[in-house]
């Protein structure tokens, strides 16, 4: 197990001043994604209706919704993944007991009864607040079967599709105004060449029409894996930009696919290999994003960074395909960093979703039967909320090195944005695993008369929240900082994520 030795580095010097182009940042950046594996969609959105032990509504957790709601999360990504490509959305409409089962041939090879389909999770939806992204099947269906799904859960007129909702119990339509077209055609989805993908695209993309007359829908290319920049510049290059909403991004914090190691009893090098692979989302933003500056200077076309997360061996004892691990501090890291970069890059970065909300990879909800546990990672993602729909500022500064061995990564990521009210908001991750950074930040004439702040932190970094210690991990009250003027400083523990918010 890792010990902290304690340290503290020399000052850093962070200023702070407006962003000259006034960006937003999007709220849709902390976005979350729901996929039939494992158990984040059975036994973990969903309990049936049936269910009379787990308080539900229409077969939905209430618990789970109240937690997301409180996330304030912006977008729900659904049904994949590379499910998506093998989901055929008739088979999960209209009376239960007349659904066909399929067999999730993707994860764990279980057989789903398809009792959660396009209403379900559409009304679920409605319940969060939350905007529905729905990724659809181009690997194995057809052009007219994504049309017909658009016109069914969109379509305000007479039609068969629209028809055949009302017919299900839904007059009213739902408005979805995300649709991805496929999902990493590269791989799962078809292992198609970029070339090829483009050509499929214009295709799916001439019938996948607005019909709701939405000012924000919007249709979203199955993007690059990683750092296949060619697959960015051909996309770019050959799909019209009038059929091009957003071009998607994965990428996880793995790291090794061969050997992924535990997501509990890891030790400093593996960390240290873990937070090299969350960093390199920075680089991968700048490079994709410096290509499609090439075809689109002026931003119009949104880089969506639809998959990320820590990714790790399975818990002991569960089924494989399933993906359940559990999340310490070291996810918290992924989560700070992760979203710093988002928000720093938020003149292109327009959407993104963490993968996954429940019981799947970096998951910000576990449950277990009637139990529920909120993770680390739920909580950064409680404590960056404030930054949603809030004007980006620019932050200078120098990070000191987190070395491990002869190598070397930035200790501090840190964002900032002012809200509507005015209150500006600081969010700051310290990744170094053994010493405190001590820092003075300006604020550059910005005179605040009070600040608070709150603050994520625990002793090992391998401490997480259990069914047997749910709260172990816990936000707190952060008093460390002073303020004068328009400078402030404080000091910023080990592992550790501290969200500060000033008033006038």
């Amino acid at each position: 197990m890792l010990l902290i030795h304690l340290k503290v580095n020399a000052q850093i010097i962070i200023s702070i001043e407006p962003d000259p182009g006034q960006t937003t940042i999007s709220r849709h950046i902390y976005g979350h994604f729901a996929e039939h594996l494992g158990r984040c969609i059975y036994d973990g959105f969903y309990v049936g209706e049936n269910n009379k032990t787990i308080p539900n509504t229409k077969g939905v957790r209430n618990d789970i919704i109240a937690a997301l709601k409180k996330l304030q999360i912006p977008n729900l990504r659904w049904p994949g993944g590379c499910f998506a490509d093998t989901y055929h959305w008739k088979d999960g409409i209209g009376p239960k007991e007349k659904r066909a089962k399929i067999v999730n041939v993707w994860w764990g090879g279980v057989t789903e009864d398809n009792s959660f389909g396009t209403h379900e999770f559409l009304n679920m939806c409605e319940l969060l607040g939350t905007e529905p992204y729905i990724s659809g099947n181009v690997g194995s269906g057809t052009v007219q079967e994504l049309a017909d799904w658009v016109q069914y859960v969109n379509f305000n007129g007479t039609s068969p599709m629209s028809d055949l909702r009302v017919k299900n119990g839904r007059r009213e339509p739902w408005s979805v105004k995300y649709w991805g077209i496929g999902n990493e055609a590269w791989g799962c989805g078809g292992n198609m060449r970029p070339e090829y993908y483009s050509d499929i695209y214009r295709k799916y993309a001439t019938f996948v029409t607005n019909t709701s007359n939405s000012k924000d829908f919007l249709r979203i290319a199955s993007g690059a894996n990683s750092s296949d920049y060619n697959w960015t510049e051909v996309l770019m290059k050959y799909i019209p930009k009038n059929m091009l909403g957003g071009v998607a991004l994965h990428h996880y914090s793995v790291i090794s696919w061969e050997k992924k190691g535990p997501s509990v009893e890891f030790d400093e090098e593996t960390y240290f290999r873990t937070m090299k692979e969350a960093w390199k989302m920075d680089s991968l933003v700048i490079k994709h994003s410096a290509i499609m500056d090439k075809y689109d200077p002026q931003k119009n076309i949104a880089l969506v960074v639809d998959e990320w997360g820590g990714w790790y061996d399975v818990e002991k004892g569960t089924n494989p395909g399933f993906l359940f691990q559990q999340n310490t501090m070291r996810d918290a890291m992924i989560a700070g960093i992760t979203l710093n970069i988002l928000n720093n890059h938020s003149d292109r970065v327009r959407m993104a979703n963490l993968a996954q909300t429940v019981n799947v990879l970096q998951a910000v909800i576990l449950t277990e039967k009637e139990k529920m546990i909120l993770t680390p990672t739920y909580h950064v993602m409680e404590m960056y909320k404030v930054h949603q729909d809030a004007k980006r500022m620019k932050v200078n500064f120098k990070s000191p090195d987190y070395t491990f061995g002869s190598e070397k990564l930035p200790a501090v990521s840190v964002s900032a944005s002012t809200d509507s009210t005015g209150k500006m908001h600081i969010s700051i991750t310290n990744i170094d695993a053994k010493i405190e950074q001590a820092m003075t930040i300006n604020v550059n004439g910005s005179r605040y008369s009070k600040v608070a702040g709150r603050i994520l932190k625990s002793p090992r970094l391998q401490d997480h929240n259990s069914f047997n210690d749910p709260e172990k991990v816990q936000p707190v009250a952060f008093t460390g900082v002073r303020l004068n003027g328009d400078n402030m400083t404080l000091k910023i523990p080990p592992f550790s994520v501290v969200v500060l918010e000033l008033e006038k």
